[in-house]
């Protein structure tokens, strides 16, 4: 018998209790210390300073790694630079396997890796497991088919690597982002020399394991830990013939103004404030999952995160009485429970700026709403956040805040919704709602955006290239075109 509307209601309001699941973490092996890869194994570093990687949501130290200094990564560099000659000229059947058998021991160590990921960095071990490591594994697989194909990918061009690539990656997607950056270099027969980010270096330490277990030729592959000097001795430095970032906006600006001149190739995907609009025709309770996913996943620690609500004026109403219905349903707590969806955030300093940003937005008059929502003692916590009531001119409407946080604007015609959409410095992402394909088609053709997604958010795959416009940053990571960056073609 179907419910009634009243039912239903009433349903959506009751909150269901559910048992502890985690996940077990015996199996896990974190070392104490960690030195840095380089020529294919585990050195020594120069520099004697080091530093701690935190648990978010525990507030306990992991293990300690290694600020590398100028000689750390100048050594890594050329362990890079003498392993390009032969990784280059390897038949390029013979690089395919190695990319191919690291992506196979991804697989196999899938839930090691999962469980570090969430330990390292706070998401929720279910995204780590379902979304993060499954995804870092397809991208090395889908490079490993394009890399005796190149010629193929760019006909009657002659495709040749560039040398040695300096990749800094940020601490949302650790595995990830790494798979993004490293998998199509190594396709196109470039070295690596890769700086994770300082908060979450755990799953890219456990990866130049992977690459020994691999066998992967000495010096193809090389990672140094640190902070933003680390990173920046790698990107400036005048071995490095290609660097890729993805990060702040800010840092992606002093990069590009360091490299200006110096003949390298540049990559950057930077900060978002995408917008993710309703139209009256959508189908609200499908909506509504995707603005949970576009806003809420991560705890919004991502660049491409639906972070603006653009809704229709005529179905405002009962969106946002949907929407912060299920608000109330999303559990916060322990990462490595497999029932929560809402886990730590990142950092300290992250929480701060989460926290300085949600004041300014009341300050000026935004109105907020918070679901009854209980925070663990220690560690870094954030209930999922929801603005309406919000301006254009609101810093909260214009400044990337990477965390739970939801502003909604509202509009009345597809145009207006087009110039709302596309008044930001930004342009990563977007999402349209509508049941009419020619609207979707019409709102994707005038949208600043690298990509939009059609009725859903936040959907990834390896052969769809991802990139920005604008203050997000140039070139595009996935597909085809993600091996260009990587390449000269003659």
């Amino acid at each position: 018998m179907a419910l009634t509307k009243r039912q239903s209601e009433e349903l959506a309001k009751q909150t269901f209790e559910y048992a502890p699941a985690p996940e077990s973490t015996d199996f896990v092996k974190i070392e104490p210390s960690y030195n840095l890869f380089i020529g294919g194994k585990m050195v020594a570093a120069h520099s004697k300073k080091h530093f701690p990687t935190i648990n978010p949501a525990t507030e306990q130290k992991l293990s300690e790694v290694v600020e590398a200094d100028e000689v750390d990564v100048d050594r890594a560099v050329k362990a890079a630079d003498e392993a390009f000659d032969s990784w280059s000229r390897m038949a390029p059947s013979r690089r395919a396997r190695y990319i191919f058998r690291i992506s196979r021991i991804l697989q196999e160590r899938a839930r090691e890796l999962a469980v570090v990921e969430t330990m390292d960095g706070g998401k929720p071990i279910k995204e780590s497991r379902d979304v993060d490591i499954p995804l870092a594994a397809a991208h090395f697989f889908y490079y490993a088919g394009w890399a005796d194909k190149l010629e193929w990918a760019f006909p009657n061009r002659k495709p040749r690597p560039l040398g040695v690539a300096g990749q800094v990656i940020p601490w949302n997607f650790p595995l990830l982002m790494l798979a993004w950056k490293i998998a199509p270099a190594l396709a196109a027969g470039n070295t690596v020399v890769l700086k994770p980010a300082e908060t979450t270096p755990l799953s890219a330490l456990l990866f130049a394991d992977i690459c020994m277990q691999a066998e992967l030729p000495p010096g193809v592959v090389n990672i140094v830990t640190g902070g933003g000097k680390t990173g920046s001795l790698v990107v400036t430095h005048p071995g490095v013939r290609k660097v890729a970032f993805t990060g702040s906006t800010e840092v992606g600006k002093l990069i590009q103004r360091s490299l200006a001149g110096t003949g390298k190739r540049l990559t950057l995907e930077l900060g978002g404030k995408a917008a993710n609009i309703v139209f009256d025709d959508a189908p609200l309770d499908a909506a509504v999952e995707g603005i949970v996913n576009g806003i809420y996943f991560n705890q919004g620690h991502v660049c491409c995160a639906g972070s603006r609500l653009l809704v229709q004026e005529s179905i405002a109403e009962p969106l946002l009485e949907k929407l912060k219905l299920r608000l109330g349903t999303l559990r916060l707590g322990d990462p490595l429970d497999k029932n929560t969806d809402i886990g730590a955030i990142n950092s300290k300093a992250q929480l701060e700026k989460i926290e300085s940003l949600v004041e300014s937005g009341i300050e000026e008059g935004a109105e907020i709403f918070q679901p009854e929502c209980k925070l663990p003692e220690r560690g870094y916590w954030f209930p999922p956040t929801l603005f309406t009531n919000v301006s254009q001119s609101y810093r909260i409407a214009r400044e990337e805040i990477f965390g739970p946080v939801l502003s909604v604007l509202t509009f009345r015609t597809p145009a207006e919704a087009v110039e709302k959409a596309n008044n930001t410095p930004y342009g990563l992402s977007a999402g349209v709602w509508t049941d009419k394909g020619s609207r979707i088609l019409w709102m994707a053709e005038r949208m600043r955006a690298g990509v939009v997604w059609a009725n859903t958010f936040n959907r990834f795959d390896p052969t769809s290239p991802f990139g920005g416009y604008k203050e997000s940053g140039f070139g595009r990571e996935g597909g085809r075109h993600g091996l260009l960056p990587y390449l000269e073609l003659v």
